[in-house]
C-alpha cells in the first residue's frame, strides 16, 4: 500500500496555523485577562490614603510660630496655584514622557536595563512619577519581588482613577525633600522662606533636584552638590523645550537668598507656652479632635504679637537668676480687644512645659484693686479715712479672730486715705473695707470681674490669701483699662481647614462690668502706686507714659499687674514648690519686668491717659489729711470724685500766718488732660518703699 507523505510545506503551514491559531487564542486569552483585570482595578476604589498636613500658627502680624506636625511637615497647596516651570522642573528631571506613558516609560526602564547590565551594579532607575507616587503612598521601600507588584498594581490603578493633573498635585504634594519637610510648600518655606507660588525659576530647579538624595542634594548641607544638580535640571528643562538658553544662564546666575537653619530653630522656640494653649484652646473651647489638629493642615491665625512675646522672652532670660531655680510667668492683653499679645509660662519650656499663666496662686495685695473698686461703689472716694494700726478683727459671729500685718510691721499709727492705703498697701486699711462692705459681697465682686472660682468669704481675703490664676487677674485689670468694658481674653481669631474654609471666627467679646466713673477714679489713684512712697516706686524711672497698677506679694509669691488705655499685663514670680521668696532680690523682679515690658511693648506708641468721664470732677488735695489742697502745701496731688463727693474743707495746716485766708488751688477743668500729663511727667520721687 502507497504511503503518500504530505509535503514539507504543508507540514510547515500546518504547524504555523496552529502556532498562530493559539497565538491568537492566547493573546485573546490574555487580553481578556488584561482587560478584565483593568476593569476589574478601574471598578476597585483607590487603597484609603491619608496625607498628613501640618498644622501651621501664625502671629498676629502674620508670622509662623509653629509647625504643628508629627515628622511630616508637609503643607498641601493645589496644582494650579505653583508656577509652571516648577511642574516643568520636575517632569524634566523626573520623568520626561510623564503625559505619554501609562504609568510605566517603557523606553526608560529598558534603556536602564543596558545601563545596569553594562556597569554590572544599579546604576540607574527608571521609576516614573506615578511609581513613585504609589511606592510613597502605599509602600516602603524593601526591594523585594512582592513589593515591586505591589507597586506595579497600585500605578495601574492611579493611573486609571486620576488624571494625570492629579497625579503630578498629589506627588508634589507628597515627596520628600530633607529635614521633615513633605511636599513643595513644606520645602519652599523651609529652604526659601516663602510659599512656592512665589518661587522662581532658580529656586525650582534647585528644589526639583533635592528628592533624588534629601541629604546629598540639600542645600543647607551640601550647597556645591545642590547647585550641580541645578545646573542639570536647568540644562534638561532647555533641552526638553521648557526655557530658552538665555532663561538658562539667567537663572543659574541668580542669586539663591538661602533660610539658615539658626533662623528655624529660634522660630521653633518662640512662645512655647503659648503654642500649647494655642492646642488646648482648639481643642476645648472649639472642638476640633487632636487627629485634625496634628494633621488635618489648619491655618490657626492667632493673637499674638511677635515682637512683644520676643521681648518678654528676651527680659525673663535677662532679668531671672541662673544660680537658682525662680520662675516667672507674664501674660499681657489688649484691653480694646482681649487679644492675648504675650504669654510667657516659666523661663525654661524645655526643662518644664507646666504654663504657669494658668498656675493657681495666692495674689497677695494685688487682688485689693477689685476690693477697692467695690469700696468706691459703697460711698468710699479717695479720701475716705481710716486708721492704719495694728489690729485684730473679729468674724464669723465673734468665734474667729484674725490679726493681719503690715509688711515688715510698718504701720502710720494713724488715718490714712484710701489713696495712701493704695500706694502704700495698707493691709490694715484693706481688711476693714472687707469688713465694712462684706466679705460675700466682695465674692460676688470677684465673680463679676470674670473670676471663675468658689471663695471663701473670710477676712483674709482682702489681701489675696486664696488662690487665683494670673490669667484671671490680667483679664480682671484689663476691665479697668478699658473704662469698666472688659474683653474675654482670646488667642485664636480664625481658623481655616486645608482649602481655606473658615472653621472658626473669633471677635471681640465685650461686656460692660464696671461703672466708669468709678473705674476712672480708682484708676487715679492707681497710677500713685508709682509715685513717691509708692509700693511700685523703684520702677517709675523706667516708664515714659502714665500707668496704673498694683503690686501684690506673699511669703513664696510676687506679682506685679498693670495697665495703660493701650495694654494690660501682669507678672508673677515664684518658686515652683512653694518655696519662700526674698523680698530683696527675687521678689522686686517682677515690678522690673513687667515695667521694662511695658516701655518696651509700647515704644513708638504716644502716652495716652485715661478720659476723664462725665461726672467726675478733680481736685487738688494734701494726701496727708485728705483735705484740699493751698498753694502752701508742701504736696498736692490731683485726685477725681464723683460730682457732690469732692471735700470741701481746705487744709490749714501749712499757712504763713494765722490771719491768711486758705484759698484751695483750683482745677481748669479746660486745661485738665495736661495738668495729669504734667503732674505724672513731674511728680516728685523719693525714698523707696518694699513691694507689698
Amino acid at each position: 500500500m502507497e504511503v503518500i507523505h504530505e509535503s514539507w510545506l504543508i507540514r510547515f503551514l500546518k504547524w504555523l496555523t496552529k502556532v498562530l491559531l493559539f497565538t491568537f487564542m492566547m493573546t485573546l486569552c490574555l487580553s481578556s485577562i488584561l482587560l478584565f483585570s483593568l476593569l476589574y482595578l478601574r471598578s476597585q476604589p483607590l487603597p484609603p490614603f491619608q496625607m498628613q498636613e501640618t498644622t501651621v500658627i501664625y502671629s498676629a502680624d502674620g508670622d509662623i510660630i509653629d509647625h504643628i506636625h508629627e515628622g511630616q511637615n508637609r503643607t498641601f497647596i493645589p496644582i494650579e496655584e505653583l508656577p509652571p516651570y516648577l511642574l516643568q522642573a520636575f517632569i524634566a528631571v523626573e520623568d520626561q514622557r510623564f503625559y505619554q506613558h501609562f504609568g510605566f516609560d517603557l523606553k526608560r526602564i529598558a534603556g536602564a536595563i543596558v545601563a545596569n547590565i553594562r556597569n554590572r551594579s544599579y546604576v540607574e532607575g527608571a521609576s516614573t512619577i506615578t511609581q513613585q507616587l504609589a511606592r510613597n503612598l502605599y509602600l516602603d521601600h524593601s526591594k523585594t519581588w512582592e513589593r515591586k507588584l505591589k507597586e506595579a498594581l497600585y500605578t495601574i490603578q492611579l493611573e486609571l482613577h486620576l488624571s494625570k493633573t492629579e497625579i503630578l498635585e498629589h506627588y508634589l504634594n507628597q515627596i520628600y525633600f530633607g529635614h521633615s519637610a513633605y511636599g513643595v510648600e513644606a520645602a519652599a518655606n523651609l529652604y526659601f522662606g516663602k510659599s512656592a507660588r512665589e518661587l522662581t525659576l532658580a529656586e525650582s530647579a534647585l528644589l526639583a533636584g533635592i528628592p533624588k538624595g534629601p541629604r546629598y542634594y540639600s542645600p543647607l548641607l551640601n550647597y556645591a552638590n545642590a547647585k550641580s544638580r541645578q545646573e542639570l535640571i536647568l540644562h534638561l528643562m532647555e533641552e526638553q523645550g521648557y526655557i530658552t538658553a538665555a532663561e538658562r544662564e539667567e537663572a543659574l546666575a541668580a542669586p539663591l537668598t538661602l533660610i539658615s537653619p539658626e533662623k528655624h530653630r529660634q522660630d521653633a522656640n518662640l512662645a512655647p507656652y503659648f503654642r500649647d494653649f494655642v492646642r488646648q484652646q482648639t481643642l476645648e473651647r472649639y472642638g476640633i479632635t487632636e487627629d485634625v489638629f496634628d494633621h488635618g493642615g489648619l491655618r490657626i491665625y492667632t493673637t499674638l504679637d511677635a515682637d512683644m512675646q520676643r521681648l518678654a522672652e528676651n527680659l525673663f532670660e535677662r532679668h531671672l537668676p541662673a544660680d537658682r531655680p525662680l520662675q516667672g510667668a507674664l501674660l499681657a492683653i489688649d484691653p480694646r480687644t482681649g487679644y492675648i499679645k504675650a504669654m510667657v509660662g516659666g523661663r525654661n519650656y524645655g526643662q518644664s512645659q507646666f504654663n504657669r499663666v494658668l498656675a493657681e496662686r495666692q495674689p497677695g495685695s494685688s487682688i485689693k484693686p477689685f476690693l477697692y473698686y467695690m469700696a468706691l461703689e459703697h460711698g468710699f472716694t479717695p479720701v475716705t479715712l481710716m486708721k492704719s494700726e495694728p489690729t485684730t478683727f473679729t468674724y464669723d459671729n465673734g468665734r474667729a479672730t484674725y490679726t493681719p500685718r503690715n509688711f515688715n510691721d510698718r504701720y502710720a499709727n494713724d488715718y490714712i486715705t484710701l489713696e495712701q492705703a493704695i500706694a502704700r498697701s495698707d493691709n490694715i486699711y484693706a481688711v476693714k473695707t472687707i469688713m465694712h462692705v462684706g466679705e460675700e459681697n466682695f465674692v460676688h465682686t470677684l465673680h463679676r470681674f470674670g473670676f471663675e472660682r468658689t471663695f471663701q468669704p473670710l477676712p483674709s481675703l482682702a489681701l489675696g490669701a486664696q488662690n487665683v490664676t494670673l490669667l484671671e487677674m490680667v483679664k480682671g485689670y484689663s476691665a479697668f483699662a478699658n473704662q469698666g468694658v472688659q474683653a474675654e481674653p482670646l488667642a485664636i481669631t480664625r481658623i481655616e481647614d486645608r482649602n481655606g474654609n473658615v472653621l472658626v471666627e473669633e471677635h471681640p467679646r465685650l461686656e460692660s462690668i464696671l461703672e466708669p466713673n468709678n473705674t476712672f477714679i480708682l484708676n487715679r489713684m492707681l497710677e500713685h502706686v508709682f509715685a513717691e512712697g509708692g509700693t511700685a516706686y523703684r520702677v517709675a524711672s523706667v516708664l515714659n507714659r502714665p500707668a496704673a497698677g498694683k503690686t501684690g506679694s506673699t511669703d513664696t509669691d510676687a506679682w506685679m499687674i498693670g495697665f495703660t488705655p493701650q495694654l494690660a499685663a501682669g507678672v508673677w514670680v515664684g518658686y515652683d514648690q512653694n518655696r519662700l521668696i526674698n523680698h530683696n532680690n527675687d521678689g522686686r523682679l517682677a515690678a522690673t519686668i513687667w515695667a521694662h515690658f511695658l516701655e518696651g511693648a509700647l515704644a513708638g506708641q504716644p502716652p495716652v491717659l485715661f478720659p476723664v468721664p462725665d461726672g467726675v470732677v478733680g481736685a487738688y488735695i494734701n494726701p496727708e489729711n485728705g483735705l484740699l489742697a493751698t498753694e502752701h502745701c508742701p504736696v498736692k496731688r490731683l485726685l477725681y470724685f464723683k460730682k457732690g463727693t469732692e471735700p470741701v474743707e481746705i487744709c490749714t495746716e501749712h499757712l504763713p500766718h494765722e490771719d491768711t485766708i486758705p484759698e484751695a488751688v483750683q482745677v481748669d477743668e479746660a486745661a485738665s488732660f495736661w495738668q495729669r500729663l504734667k503732674q505724672w511727667w513731674t511728680e516728685p520721687n523719693g525714698h523707696e518703699l518694699p513691694q507689698s
